[in-house]
């Protein structure tokens, strides 16, 4: 990654399908920052933007269904906004960069190539039937229907006489736009530091505590440069933190110094997309900006 000339070398320390944590070295507080706000705000994602509800009643098994539920059709609407739609960025564009729909009025906007359309038609029960994202249909390939992690949200309840019968509209968009369209969620960042042993006699104090991080965790230089076991020190210190008795004694026999130009961001995906793909396209929209 470079920026204004100079590389920024970025390291995975965690990866799994739905979170990251990276070190980013050889940068400033300024660019951190702004990965974080692209991250939120700049990542194209797709989500449901506009629903059609078919209103009025059906007949089935002798039996005559209304499209009424126990909540509005407005709060349903603002529920299938938050599932994660999958997004895969080489199959769609904006609608207003779609090359069969970018020349056309946005009320006529709308492709195979810029708008993705789930169905969902479901009937309550005498107990009562959960309809979940799982219940959606997605009108084309298989591959992009709900992932099955997130096929359990719930949408509304129904009961005996009660359907629902919907058809959702999910286009590509950013999160500066509206929060539908932001995929991660928890993004963090904070100067990487590193634990320093001032005074190996007064740290006897956090060490007779019998916790985690021992005096054999430092080095030949007393410092602990660990990330995961800095974290876990960085915690441990407030047993002998300020407004502590063991305050007076240890004061300040070890402590947690930060590395210039190294930061940890940390962050979530909502299942719309990998924290990879997060990352790579929040990535690429700040380097369009630079």
């Amino acid at each position: 990654m470079i920026r204004g000339g100079i590389m920024v070398k970025v390291k995975i320390l965690e990866e799994t399908e739905e979170s990251m944590k990276l070190l980013l070295s050889g940068t400033d507080r300024s660019l951190a920052n702004a990965l974080r706000r692209s991250l939120i705000s700049d990542t194209p994602k797709m989500a449901i933007d506009s629903v059609r509800f078919q209103l009025g009643t059906k007949e089935q098994d002798e039996e005559v269904w209304e499209t009424t539920g126990p909540i509005p059709d407005e709060m349903v609407a603002q529920r299938l906004a938050m599932i994660p739609i999958p997004t895969m960025h080489d199959k769609f564009h904006f609608q207003d960069e779609c090359p069969n729909c970018k020349d056309l009025v946005e009320a006529d906007r709308g492709c195979l190539e810029c708008q993705m359309i789930y169905t969902c038609v479901v009937f309550g029960t005498e107990e009562g039937r959960w309809v979940t994202a799982g219940d959606m249909k997605y009108l084309g390939e298989e591959s992009l229907e709900i992932p099955s992690d997130y096929k359990s949200i719930a949408i509304t309840k129904l009961l005996k006489g009660q359907m629902i019968e919907f058809y959702a509209t999910a286009v590509m968009g950013r999160g500066r736009e509206h929060t539908k369209w932001s995929p991660v969620c928890g993004v963090s960042f904070q100067p990487r530091r590193v634990g320093v042993l001032n005074n190996k006699t007064k740290a006897k104090i956090l060490w007779d505590m019998d916790l985690k991080i021992k005096a054999k965790d430092f080095g030949k230089d007393g410092k602990l440069d660990d990330i995961e076991k800095v974290k876990i020190l960085a915690m441990e210190l407030n047993h002998v933190g300020e407004g502590t008795e063991a305050s007076r004694d240890f004061k300040e026999a070890i402590t947690l110094e930060e590395i210039p130009g190294e930061f940890i961001l940390e962050f979530e995906t909502d299942g719309s997309m990998s924290p990879r793909v997060a990352f790579e396209k929040a990535s690429e929209e700040l380097a369009v900006r630079f």
